[in-house]
């Protein structure tokens, strides 16, 4: 397909948000909580629009063509509703170690930007966020507890990191087939949805970083695992793209309309799910007021008047 290129770009684009989100958690002055909001709000409002006027109507047009209008029009519903099946058992068979989308309090994430700061996290705040404080103790016995428990807590840490960035990494393949195949069909479409998972995954470069760099010290290694988390939706991508040319391709490089069709509402499916399962909680978690909301209809409104414009 001539727009291969064009659509494993935006994929790539799209992934290594990840990695943005680790260099804002490192090197930003302070964490914009309401920007982080109101661009995940905005993501979501992004994809619901594009899955419920274009994706969902383009899946429909196809099958109907190859089914007739009954019969495609089944299978579209079908399709769409897989699709969010389907994320939904990804949801389930992930590890559930450590949440994808957890708020961390300023005072944790300041002290990654603090070469002098220790490593290990400040007092608890309340909120579940930090370690409890150690009461005042003298002696070796104490001392030697307080290196064991850090030792201890080191590795619930690197635990907790790994264990996100592996499901964030499972999450971003059928994220990666998002983009991937709207861009392979329509360039200017995908071009929008990428942005969208870009901001989507911002925070989740966060949050990947931030138990890691605690429980190692070291800033590149975090880093590197945002990034290769991030990876994930770019191979995602590739693999399911080979495994359609495999069983479906036709000697011009295309897919029957039914298959794509079939693809296109599963996509859509998976875009809701992402969008409501995700997206919107997150969006809540990091803003006050009505940030969330905000970002959702500023978001279907840019993707409105970007269809209008592009002449949809």
């Amino acid at each position: 397909m001539e727009n291969f290129w064009i659509a494993l770009g935006l994929t790539v684009f799209a992934g290594m948000a990840t990695a943005v989100g680790s260099v804002l958690a490192f090197f930003a002055k302070r964490t914009d909580y309401r920007f982080l909001s109101m661009s995940t709000g905005f993501s979501a409002g992004v994809m619901l629009y594009v899955s419920f006027i274009e994706i969902f109507f383009k899946g429909s047009e196809a099958l109907v063509e190859a089914y007739g209008e009954a019969m495609g029009n089944w299978v579209n519903v079908g399709a769409f509703l897989s699709g969010m099946v389907i994320m939904g058992l990804i949801d389930n068979l992930i590890p559930a170690h450590g949440n994808p989308h957890e708020v961390h309090s300023e005072e944790i994430t300041a002290t990654l930007r603090d070469p002098e700061a220790a490593v290990h996290p400040p007092a608890d705040d309340g909120h579940g966020h930090g370690r409890p404080p150690v009461p005042a103790a003298a002696g070796a016995n104490v001392a030697a507890a307080e290196t064991a428990a850090g030792e201890v807590e080191n590795e619930e840490l690197m635990r907790t990191g790994l264990f996100t960035a592996l499901a964030i990494g499972i999450h971003n393949f059928p994220e990666g087939l998002v983009t991937f195949l709207t861009a392979l069909e329509d360039p200017a479409l995908g071009a929008v949805i990428a942005v969208a998972i870009a901001l989507h995954n911002i925070p989740e470069g966060i949050s990947v970083s931030v138990p890691i760099f605690y429980a190692t010290g070291d800033r590149l290694k975090a880093f590197a695992y945002s990034l290769i988390s991030g990876l994930a939706e770019p191979v995602g991508a590739l693999i399911a793209y080979a495994m359609l040319r495999l069983f479906f391709g036709n000697n011009g490089n295309t897919f029957p309309p039914e298959i794509m069709g079939i693809l296109f509402a599963a996509v859509a499916g998976v875009m809701v799910y992402i969008s409501l399962d995700e997206l919107l909680p997150t969006s809540r978690n990091y803003g006050k007021g009505h940030d969330s909301i905000i970002g959702v209809v500023a978001g279907m409104a840019v993707m409105a008047i970007s269809l209008l414009l592009l002449g949809d």
